[in-house]
C-alpha cells in the first residue's frame, strides 16, 4: 500500500489539530471508487467533526465533498480518469478517497474544479431546503441567516427563481451586496430587533419559513420573525449551538414547526440524492445558479481555511487544492 499527503486529525480540537502529514492510501470496496482528489470542499460540517461536536474514529481524515478523476473502479463501471465530484465521502482532504459509487456525479463539460468542488453539499443542502423541508411557493417569503455564505446564496438564488420574497441577513455591506446580487427582496444585519425589522417588512406578519444556518446568536429571533403555523428551519450552527429549550415554546409562538434537517435524512429515498444532485448540475450549467468560490487555500493550509471560515469573514465557498505530489 502507498502513502499519500493528506490531513489527519488525531485529536479533536481547533484549527491547529488539522495536520498535514503522510499517510497510508485508502483501498477501495467493490462499492466504492479510487480517485484521486483535485479540490476538496471546505463545509461547517467539517468543523464540527474536527472539534469533536460529531464523532469520527480517531485519527481520521476530515472533509466530504470535492472533485477529480477515476484511479480505479473495482467493479470496472466507470473509466479511469473520468471526472467525477461527490459530496459523501469522509476523507475527502487527501491526495485520493474512496468514494460511495452511488454517490459520484459526472462533472459536466465546462464547469470549473472550485465549482465541483463545493457545488454538491452546499446546492443540495440549499435544494432540500427550498424543495423540502419547506416546499416554496411563489408570493411566499422566507428569511436566511448567513444570506453570504455558500449555502445562503444558493438558497437565495433557488428560493428567488420560485417568485418567493426573500430576507437575507449578513455582517458587512460587502456580504450584503451578494445577497441582493443573488436575489434577496431586502437585506438585514444582526439585531436584536430583527424579527421586528423582518415582519415590518414583511407587511406586519411573520415569514412563512426562516432558515437558520447561524444557531445560537440569532435563533430566538428566529422563533420570533416566523409566522403561525410556520416553520423554523435550523440548519447550522455558525455560532455555536442552540441551548435546550422547553418546547412550549413553539406553542407560545403559533405552534410553530422547528426541524433540524440533515443531507443524509433528505438524500436517503431511491433515486433522491440523483435527483438532487442532477438539479444542481443542470442548473449551473444552464446559468441559473451560481457558485461563488471566493476562497482556494493550499491542503496545507486547511487549518487557515477552517480559521476563516469560523470567523464568519468568509462569503460564498472555500476550496482546498490538492497537491499533485
Amino acid at each position: 500500500m502507498g502513502t499519500m499527503k493528506a490531513i489527519l486529525v488525531s485529536r479533536t480540537g481547533g484549527p491547529e489539530v488539522l495536520e498535514f502529514t503522510d499517510t497510508d492510501a485508502p483501498k477501495p470496496t467493490d462499492d466504492q471508487v479510487l480517485v484521486e482528489v483535485d479540490m476538496a470542499g471546505v463545509n461547517f460540517i467539517d468543523t464540527y467533526y474536527r472539534q469533536g461536536e460529531y464523532h469520527a474514529r480517531l485519527p481520521f481524515i476530515p472533509g466530504f465533498e470535492g472533485t477529480g478523476r477515476v484511479l480505479e473502479d473495482p467493479q470496472g463501471l466507470i473509466a479511469a480518469g473520468t471526472k467525477v465530484a461527490w459530496c459523501d465521502a469522509m476523507g475527502s482532504y487527501a491526495q485520493q478517497v474512496c468514494v460511495p459509487r452511488d454517490r459520484l456525479v459526472a462533472v459536466p463539460e465546462g464547469v470549473s474544479s472550485e465549482v465541483a468542488a463545493s457545488m454538491l453539499m452546499q446546492g443540495i443542502t440549499a435544494h432540500y431546503l427550498t424543495n423540502g423541508v419547506y416546499e416554496l411557493e411563489e408570493g411566499d417569503s422566507c428569511l436566511i441567516t448567513a444570506g453570504a455564505g455558500g449555502v445562503g446564496l444558493l438558497a437565495t438564488q433557488m428560493a428567488a427563481a420560485k417568485g418567493v420574497r426573500v430576507y437575507s441577513v449578513v455582517s458587512t455591506d460587502e456580504k450584503a451586496e451578494l445577497a441582493l446580487d443573488a436575489g434577496a427582496y431586502e437585506v438585514f444585519r444582526y439585531s436584536d430587533n430583527l424579527a421586528e425589522q423582518v415582519r415590518r417588512h414583511n407587511g406586519g406578519r411573520g415569514v412563512d419559513v426562516v432558515y437558520d444556518g447561524v444557531g445560537q446568536s440569532t435563533f430566538n429571533e428566529s422563533l420570533e420573525a416566523v409566522r403561525p403555523r410556520g416553520t423554523v428551519c435550523l440548519f447550522g450552527a455558525a455560532s455555536g449551538p442552540v441551548e435546550p429549550f422547553d418546547p412550549q415554546l413553539l406553542n407560545t409562538h403559533g405552534s410553530i414547526f422547528l426541524t433540524r434537517p440533515s443531507i443524509g435524512a433528505w438524500t436517503s429515498e431511491e433515486g433522491e440524492f440523483a435527483k438532487r444532485a442532477q438539479a444542481v448540475t443542470q442548473a449551473i450549467v444552464e446559468g441559473t445558479l451560481r457558485v461563488r468560490v471566493t476562497g482556494t487555500y493550499s491542503l496545507a493550509d486547511a487549518y487557515i481555511a477552517h480559521r476563516d471560515l469560523q470567523a464568519r469573514s468568509t462569503s460564498g465557498s472555500l476550496v482546498l487544492e490538492i497537491p499533485k505530489d
